[in-house]
């Protein structure tokens, strides 16, 4: 098993400095770690990026996130050289697309609908299809939600003017970065920070604050019974899912996203953190 991360980009031998920790916890728990150059992936040059991985075996990626097109890429370019990724071009899809997973978790969070594209012809039919009342928008792999009210909140659905001033201030926000169309969520009250929980092979094996709020960790006993068999069905090796509770008391899912490309909060140590992933097996692998 390897552990793939970026490199540094003025030392390109050396792990990424903010993957360097868990570069490090690795290799001292006996796992072999190479570096792949993230800006050659994130540029369509897989092939380039992948030169000092060593030929043969199965890898996980730990690095930065990549669009479903450029992880093809990089899965392609590992196969050249007889490296399998554990999480596969599909599955990452999948995992880091809300489409790809809403419909398994849909009794668990937020109703949604989605586009293709960002026409506004689309944007008003998938509004119409959510109804009334206010929404939360993004595009399949992120929100604003640090420009909440100008790109990411719409007060009130039936009003199109002013929701599509915020579906335009969004896409302008994202530019190219933006991915697969726009996403409107009902808006749901929460009363608590978010929680990250960390599932491999859908079983979860840790939990821990949000990367946004390091310091608001989550409270005991968070009842995951619910929310367990949606996991596993969806057969994704390597995931983390957010959750934060909603006014009535329930634990909602706000996101699911591959593992690979996750951040950790600073409050769990890049020890436990490897710990935790490897234990009965590496990400994937159960």
């Amino acid at each position: 098993m390897l552990l793939l991360v970026p490199a540094n980009p003025l030392r390109p031998r050396r792990p990424d400095d903010h993957f360097a920790p868990e570069a490090h916890a690795a290799r001292a728990a006996g796992i072999d770690v190479a570096v792949v150059d993230h800006d050659a992936l994130a540029g369509d040059e897989p092939e380039a990026a992948v030169t000092a991985v060593p030929a043969g075996g199965v890898a996980v990626y730990r690095g930065w996130m990549l669009r479903s097109d450029r992880y093809a890429g990089f899965a392609d370019a590992l196969a050249a050289r007889g490296v399998t990724l554990r999480t596969s071009a599909e599955q990452y899809r999948r995992a880091h697309e809300l489409p790809g997973w809403y419909d398994r978790l849909a009794p668990v969070t937020p109703t949604s609908t989605w586009t293709t594209g960002a026409k506004r012809t689309a944007f008003d039919e998938a509004r119409a299809r959510l109804g009334s009342g206010a929404a939360v928008l993004r595009d399949y792999t992120k929100s604003m939600k640090h420009h909440w009210h100008e790109a990411a909140f719409i007060p009130d659905l039936t009003d199109p003017s002013p929701a599509w001033r915020v579906a335009s201030r969004f896409r302008e926000l994202r530019a190219d970065d933006f991915t697969g169309g726009f996403v409107l969520r009902a808006f749901e009250r929460f009363t608590t920070a978010e929680v990250r929980t960390w599932w491999i092979g859908g079983a979860c094996v840790l939990v821990g604050a949000h990367p946004d709020s390091p310091d608001d960790l989550p409270p005991p006993g968070i009842d995951l019974t619910t929310l367990t068999p949606l996991i596993a069905a969806l057969d994704l090796p390597f995931v983390t899912v957010d959750l934060a509770r909603r006014d009535d008391g329930i634990w909602r899912v706000i996101e699911l996203g591959d593992g690979q490309v996750s951040d950790r909060p600073t409050t769990i140590s890049a020890d436990d953190f490897v710990a935790a992933l490897w234990a009965g097996g590496p990400p994937g692998q159960r």
